[in-house]
């Protein structure tokens, strides 16, 4: 099969456009054909490499994808070749005791696809069949795949962590990315009002027309804490989505007391300073989480697929050419996800 791999870790450059084995069929195990990957930050993060991070090289990058079942092996039930699905990047053991709870997301031999396992960046994929969540036979490849990782992401930090509810007010930092934008939609959807901080005037418009109702341009509001607390009415707000993290001393200072700091990650730097006055002094809660479990997975992929969640596409490449994706992701020139075509 065709496969974009990198042998070492850098720059786009090290990206290769390669032939790789097929997996072979195998026990409780279902061949998946890929029809469409999408890009996420962890992508660059893992291709560039950081301090401790031990990969087993070559490593087909991608965490989420679609596509369509081509073959079943032996145990396998409830499942036919030709079946269209949605792959759940998210791998928990299925045995231990947090899997045996329904908390996969923290399975004590927790791995990623595209980071700790090889990925989807590629034409096929041996999964177990818990990784799937059948598709409706019109439902778009490239709008599935994109969904997949930042839904759950989203659902399981606002919804199942965060406890968000409706009528609250929901400050999220950045306007554009795939988490963000899961985001937005998720407040919405939950009841709760959206505002957004965003860097450049496209971006806010994006999110203005997935349903932000105070947008707030940094690049002309340095102190966006305080253009927060003015708008409203000086009482801060209930949540803040900062998977940012150099900008927890802002988005600290816009909560109000007894509110709650959500984040998944950090796109600018792992290491940062925070005053620890705001957070004993406002009764403040700071909420982490990482990917979603399968329950989070099944629930808000059932929104995505029935319309009451939309995936935000930005552009499509073709395999071959997934530096070029990888650098328009790194230059912050998207615009929702970027997926790749696959086939």
């Amino acid at each position: 099969m065709k496969a974009i791999l990198f042998r070492e870790h850098g720059s786009p450059d090290v990206l290769e456009y390669a032939d790789f084995p097929t997996p072979e069929p195998a026990k409780g195990r279902v061949l998946v054909k890929l029809h469409a990957a999408a890009l996420n930050r962890v992508d660059l993060f893992v291709r560039a490499g950081w301090p401790g991070l031990n990969l087993s090289l070559p490593l087909i990058l991608g965490a989420d994808g679609s596509g369509e079942i081509v073959a079943l092996g032996e145990n396998v039930e409830g499942w036919q070749i030709g079946d269209r699905v949605v792959i759940n990047a998210n791998l928990g053991c299925g045995n231990c005791e947090f899997c045996l709870a329904g908390q996969d997301n923290l399975c004590k031999k927790w791995n990623l696809l595209g980071e700790t396992t090889r990925g989807t960046y590629a034409e096929f994929i041996l999964l177990p069949p818990k990784q799937l969540f059948r598709l409706p036979d019109s439902f778009d490849y490239h709008a599935a795949a994109a969904a997949s990782l930042v839904y759950q992401t989203a659902w399981h930090s606002l919804i199942t962590r965060g406890k968000l509810r409706a009528g609250e007010k929901v400050l999220i930092v950045g306007a554009s990315g795939g988490v963000n934008t899961a985001s937005i939609q998720i407040a919405r959807l939950t009841g709760a009002s959206p505002i957004v901080v965003g860097s450049d005037k496209k971006k806010l418009e994006l999110a203005e027309k997935l349903g932000a109702e105070i947008l707030i341009d940094r690049s002309k509001t340095e102190n966006w804490s305080k253009e927060v607390y003015k708008l409203t009415h000086k009482e801060g707000v209930d949540v803040v989505v900062d998977n940012v993290g150099t900008t927890f001393s802002q988005s600290l200072r816009a909560l109000k007391k007894g509110g709650r700091l959500l984040t998944v990650g950090n796109t600018e730097a792992p290491k940062f300073e925070i005053d620890n006055r705001y957070i004993f002094a406002k009764h403040i809660s700071i909420l982490g989480s990482t990917m979603g479990t399968l329950k989070d997975f099944h629930e808000v992929m059932s929104l995505v697929t029935t319309g009451k969640l939309e995936a935000v596409l930005d552009k499509s490449f073709a395999l071959k050419d997934a530096r070029l994706a990888h650098e328009r992701l790194e230059n912050n020139e998207q615009l929702g996800k970027i997926t790749l075509e696959i086939g």
